[in-house]
């Protein structure tokens, strides 16, 4: 046991963190799918296989009842719900193999909204096809259903998410490109150029998940989303602060009020745009930030 917690835990986190969306309740469906796992007799457990296809049976079919269970809890969620920020900073010099593995996988917030819009069935069937390329006959096995419904369900995906899937792909530097410019507009005042760089059409999603003051709904267009963080800007303490940190893949910043993490800012851009920015709030989600 003691060798397959860090051997499987990087994989069984992601996959998790990709169904789910926050890393809190990814680490719990971890842990209880260990725990389970060491519960199982030794006899059952020699008759095992693939243990990295039995873990993810159980981490997948946990996951599944939690995303059934919590889909009242998110339609009652105060505001804007957004995934829980997983913040890294200097990722590829830790070497640690969760880092590693997050960083390779796609899991931008622009990704994990995406997934939102899905059933827990399809997000667990597009999730192993896509994210770990298991064919049909294994995914069928792990979400108990048929191999041709799996088939059906994946394709109906595909075809739901269509080509915003591709554009939810993190380009680092092109981002970090434009966080420089937008930053460096914004520090001026420099409103034209601020504009130029966000789409007409340009949404802001704010989550205080009904614990701190953020907008209720999404903030519409380019000057409405520019006059949001101005607001908010001009109402930040003196004694703030602004860290350069990796959200989610892409570069994003960090803000502190009084020396506490207060907030996370990232954005998706599309065709040399901002398109979208995401800015969490809720302290709930922010717990496993140092």
């Amino acid at each position: 046991m003691q060798d397959l917690y860090p051997q499987y835990r990087p994989l069984l986190f992601s996959l998790a963190y990709r169904m789910l969306g926050t890393a809190m309740d990814a680490e719990d469906m971890v842990q209880e799918t260990f725990l389970a796992f060491a519960e199982v007799n030794d006899e059952r457990k020699l008759g095992i296989a693939n243990v990295r296809a039995y873990l993810c049976k159980m981490l997948t079919n946990r996951c599944v009842d939690f995303l059934r269970s919590a889909k009242h809890r998110r339609e009652v969620y105060v505001g804007v719900w957004l995934p829980e920020p997983v913040v890294f900073r200097n990722v590829r010099s830790d070497h640690d193999p969760l880092h590693e593995l997050l960083w390779r996988d796609d899991l931008s917030m622009a990704y994990l909204m995406m997934m939102e819009t899905l059933s827990p069935t399809e997000r667990a069937v597009f999730v192993l096809r896509e994210a770990y390329q298991y064919d049909y006959a294994e995914i069928s096995e792990l979400v108990d259903k048929e191999e041709a419904n799996c088939r059906k369900i994946y394709s109906r995906v595909k075809n739901k998410l269509g080509v915003e899937l591709e554009a939810c792909r993190v380009d680092y530097a092109q981002d970090q490109a434009m966080l420089n410019r937008f930053l460096a507009a914004f520090s001026t005042g420099d409103a034209g150029q601020l504009l130029k760089l966000l789409a007409p059409d340009a949404t802001l999603y704010s989550d205080g998940g009904g614990n701190v003051q953020a907008a209720i709904r999404p903030i519409v267009s380019g000057p409405h989303v520019l006059a949001f963080l101005q607001g908010i800007t001009r109402k930040s303490a003196a004694n703030s602060s602004m860290e350069f940190v990796t959200i989610n893949g892409q570069p994003g910043l960090l803000f502190r009020m009084n020396g506490q993490v207060d907030s996370t800012f990232c954005f998706h851009q599309k065709e040399g745009l901002i398109q979208s920015v995401y800015l969490v709030r809720n302290p709930e989600k922010l717990t496993a930030i140092q």
